[in-house]
């Protein structure tokens, strides 16, 4: 029904101009609106049958002309598997965000790099990370008084010292701060201070929508509130929140805490969760939210208008 009507309108306006002897173009005639929808390609639970379900995420987002393909799962011949499913080609992609350095969200990466080996991926920059790292020379202690054979570069240290990636030869855009990477396209980016995950940095999508904010997430280890505040810097309007919210193995106080930040505090629209946001945390939310809890599974195409809504299946 969502397709349907974005594509009768145009239609219709043209009769319409063509009716009233406006002069057209074969431009303007073939105009496509630009599609603002993201589809699930990776997660754990789902109804497609033409999708293989395994633990890790992945989502496909085409938003303001851009294609975008947001972390990459746990394994390249799933990933492989479920984009063939739905018909999407990652040579065309504009770029790549990887939220963190965690397996079941960078498994895929073989299989995105044997298709589109030097499409830009945004990725967290942390010392020593696996996605690569730079330091200045001056970052460790010198001592001159030893000989020059026992000091690091004969004491002459380079100026930037740059340590190597897990995927020699990919376009890795390390990212330390919040970005603007495309016209109302933001990454935010917060460091962990959760036990187990302490010092890990991850990246959320932030896309400005006519709706208000859309924040895809990926496991939101330094806290999904956290990382909510820190959009509303951009936009206080939280239209939806896509992705997992990491309440899998949270309490039922816990999880209670954050719906109640989300539906309370953050007044946020509408929720999509996914991945590790856990089952109980998924009744939490729909009990919450009711019917502006939107079902994410994999295989699912949300269009992010108001409200979000799942779209016909895509080829």
């Amino acid at each position: 029904m969502t397709i349907r009507s974005c594509v009768l309108s145009p239609f219709v306006a043209l009769l319409v101009l063509v009716c009233n002897g406006v002069p057209t173009s074969p431009t303007s005639a073939s105009v496509v609106p630009e599609k603002a929808q993201i589809t699930v390609l990776y997660d754990a639970f789902g109804k497609d049958p033409a999708m293989q379900k395994d633990w890790g995420y992945a989502a496909f987002i085409e938003y303001g002309g851009k294609q975008i393909l947001f972390d990459t799962g746990n394994n390249p011949d799933i990933l492989a598997r479920n984009a063939r499913a739905k018909g999407i080609d990652f040579s065309r992609l504009d770029f790549v965000v990887m939220s963190h350095r965690h397996g079941d969200h960078m498994g895929g990466m073989t299989y995105l790099l044997r298709v589109n080996p030097k499409v830009p991926i945004y990725a967290p920059k942390e010392g020593f990370g696996v996605y690569g790292a730079d330091l200045p020379g001056t970052f460790y202690r010198k001592d001159p008084s030893l000989a020059p054979e026992q000091r690091y570069y004969n004491g002459t240290a380079p100026e930037i010292m740059r340590f190597a990636s897990a995927w020699p030869g990919a376009n890795f855009q390390l990212v330390d701060k919040n970005t603007d990477i495309a016209p109302d396209i933001h990454l935010l980016t917060l460091v962990s201070d959760k036990p187990g995950t302490l010092e890990l940095r991850e990246l959320s999508l932030a896309l400005n929508t006519p709706e208000g904010l859309v924040i895809v997430v990926g496991c939101s280890h330094p806290g999904l509130d956290k990382i909510v505040e820190l959009a509303t810097s951009i936009n206080p309007r939280i239209h939806l929140i896509v992705g997992g919210f990491h309440l899998v193995v949270a309490p039922d106080p816990d999880i209670e805490k954050i719906v109640t930040a989300l539906h309370d505090r953050f007044k946020v629209e509408y929720v999509a969760p996914g991945h590790c946001t856990g089952e109980p945390a998924f009744t939490a939310l729909k009990r919450t939210f009711a019917d502006h809890y939107v079902y994410p599974g994999l295989g699912t195409t949300l269009t992010l208008n108001a409200p979000p809504r799942q779209s016909a299946q895509m080829p």
